[in-house]
């Protein structure tokens, strides 16, 4: 049995605590409503350990910086909210194509632009997918609970040096600022479960870091270390240099689709509840997922069979099983405090454009009774 431990705490400081218990050794980012106080905790908990935090000028310097850190082989955060990711987009796509490891805690609020500061959203999941232009692959997880504000930003400083490339974890201002007991593992196990990040050993002379096999990440030596290699946000050859060569380029962007796409089951986590003899299947996410759990429990107790889907990796999206859901459902209803972005990708991997919806984008949480009185519309 897993060693656990009970602390009461808020998402974002849970975050931030995760963060340090995982081995993040720098921080880089600039406060914005309603993610601040992960760069409040963080900043107090990472001089205790030999770390860095550190405020910069805006947030596109604040991801630079954790970028820049991660270059230099520790593991590193930035965390904002969905104004600041459109700031951070274009570094973000650096990290994308020279695969430099980070961890991006976003806490949702209303938009676009400023939109409602203060409120909840979970309007930056298709941001998510494609923050940056061009042709990657997201890796996103979401937190649905107080303690997985926790677990899966452990998990995803592990994804980040596994796959070498940002990593998201979306909380969103419910979570974030929800305060309550959470249920986690402790400092100990966590850090037993840290991989390090893969290393090249050999001839310095024979250091080529983007050499690798097409379902694999490059293997980038922490600078200063003596192996010598370029980093670049150009397409690039394997010692990183820039170039155009048709081959090397194909064979790049095709290699950052693969090594996400041929280990997606290192990746995928969801939770089923309540699916095995239900007859009307619900899917959510993040904080609205507390009110459809209440909603299936009083629905079920009216004697309407209902049960949630809940996928805790938004990207890359558990597609193999979506499809296999929507054969197995005839009234899906997808809720989510959006217009419906994930919707979207529910139909597609489903197959289906009959799918039920519920949104809402007036900054505030969905109740267990508006869930109820849609799900008995259906």
């Amino acid at each position: 049995m897993s060693a656990t431990r009970e602390i009461i705490s808020s998402g974002n400081d849970l975050a931030a605590i995760a963060a340090v218990d995982a081995g993040c050794m720098f921080f880089g980012g600039y406060p914005i409503t309603p993610s601040s106080e992960v760069m409040h905790t963080i900043s107090d908990l990472l001089p205790k350990v030999g770390g860095t935090a550190i405020q910069m000028e805006d947030e596109i310097a604040g991801v630079a910086a954790a970028i820049g850190a991660g270059m230099a082989g520790v593991r590193t955060l930035t965390a904002t909210s969905g104004p600041g990711i459109s700031l951070k987009a274009e570094n973000l796509g650096l990290a994308q194509m020279a695969e430099v490891p980070l961890v991006v805690v976003n806490v949702m609020r209303g938009g676009p632009s400023t939109g409602l500061p203060t409120r909840v959203s979970q309007g930056d999941i298709a941001q998510a997918k494609n923050p940056s232009h061009g042709d990657y692959k997201s890796i996103t997880v979401c937190a649905g609970t107080l303690a997985e504000c926790y677990t899966e930003t452990v998990r995803a400083f592990n994804l980040a040096d596994r796959f070498m490339q940002p990593v998201f974890v979306l909380l969103d201002e419910t979570l974030g600022h929800m305060h309550g007991k959470a249920v986690i593992p402790t400092a100990e196990e966590v850090k037993a479960g840290i991989k390090p990040r893969k290393k090249f050993e050999g001839d310095p002379s024979e250091y080529r870091p983007y050499d690798v096999p097409q379902d694999q990440p490059a293997v980038l030596n922490p600078m200063f270390t003596g192996y010598r290699y370029h980093f670049t946000g150009l397409h690039h050859d394997a010692m990183g240099f820039p170039t155009e060569e048709i081959e090397t380029c194909r064979k790049l962007i095709d290699r950052l689709f693969r090594k996400v796409d041929e280990h997606r089951d290192e990746i995928e986590s969801n939770e089923e509840y309540m699916l095995d003899d239900a007859e009307i299947l619900l899917v959510g996410y993040g904080s609205a997922s507390l009110a459809i759990k209440e909603a299936v429990n009083v629905l079920r107790e009216q004697g309407i069979k209902a049960g949630l889907f809940r996928p805790i990796t938004i990207w890359p999206s558990p597609e193999e099983r979506l499809f296999e859901l929507g054969q197995k459902f005839d009234k899906v209803l997808v809720v989510e405090l959006n217009q419906g972005q994930y919707l979207e990708e529910v139909q597609r991997c489903m197959g289906r454009r009959d799918i039920e919806k519920l949104t809402k984008t007036n900054g505030r949480p969905f109740s267990p009774a508006d869930i109820i009185e849609k799900v008995k519309e259906l």
